[in-house]
């Protein structure tokens, strides 16, 4: 039997319950009770402007359902404005507003400190190549999770996508396919 404190799974979630902490323990210092979520979807609103609460969602994989909260609460803090689109009035677009400007000023160094102290134990060198490792981690599996990362400055079109679904296919397709077929399998599965 494989050791929990070898089990990456195990460790990433530790990992993240430390992080969670540390970064709630700098904020709430400077007297913000904010969430590492709520900072990611004001700081991506804050970026590009003008988004609607899906491509928020998509921008720091929360899950679409999930995100409705989050951004009620950005809402009913007075440091993101929703309205209708313009464009399309059945949408809703997201904007920050200059309190929201001013909080992620404020908290700026905060966080900034909480990025350094989630990562202490290593030094500069170990946390480059660290971070280089998860990325790369998340990139070969950014599929296989509930709420798939979409990078607002790498849009995909319609045809990059069937390309780089291409070498995937030929190898039985890639990790995001075979958990498909996973899910599928275990669903049809009779209840014993």
């Amino acid at each position: 039997m494989t050791e929990l404190a070898t089990m990456p799974g195990h460790l990433i979630r530790r990992l993240q319950q430390i992080a969670v902490a540390v970064f709630q323990n700098e904020l709430s210092a400077v007297g913000s009770d904010f969430t590492p979520v709520q900072y990611a979807a004001l700081r991506t609103i804050s970026e590009h402007p003008g988004l609607d609460q899906a491509s928020v969602s998509a921008f720091i994989a929360y899950d679409r359902v999930t995100i409705g909260g989050v951004i009620e609460r950005l809402v009913l803090k007075g440091v993101i404005e929703r309205e209708i689109s313009k464009k399309d009035r059945r949408a809703r677009v997201l904007t920050i507003t200059p309190k929201g400007r001013d909080l992620l000023e404020r908290i700026a160094p905060s966080v900034s400190e909480a990025q350094r102290a989630m990562l202490s134990g290593l030094d500069e060198a170990e946390t480059a190549e660290f971070i280089r490792l998860l990325r790369k981690a998340i990139d070969a599996s950014n599929e296989s999770g509930r709420a798939p990362l979409r990078r607002p400055e790498r849009p995909q079109t319609a045809s990059q996508g069937a390309e780089d679904a291409a070498p995937s296919a030929a190898k039985g397709g890639g990790i995001h396919q075979r958990c498909q077929r996973r899910r599928r399998r275990t669903l049809n599965k009779d209840p014993e």
